[in-house]
């Protein structure tokens, strides 16, 4: 069942089991610890310029045609 709800949720009671009912709580605190504050939510003229380099970019890349004769 990997990769399914039902298996996402027996992990979860496993986790929870094994390590305490808080298992969630301290990773997500020890993640925050160690945050920098990179991302582009602290740096918006970032995000605006690589927002606009990926819309410039084509969605499928066109096949080159195979020279046949």
């Amino acid at each position: 069942m990997a990769g399914t709800v039902e298996g996402g949720k027996k992990a979860a009671a496993t986790n929870k089991q094994r390590y305490g009912l808080s298992f969630y709580r301290q990773i997500g605190k020890t993640g925050g610890k160690r945050s920098r504050g990179g991302g582009f939510a602290f740096d918006h003229d970032r995000a605006v310029y690589w927002g606009t380099v990926g819309g410039k970019s084509p969605r499928k890349r066109k096949k080159l045609e195979a020279d046949n004769g």
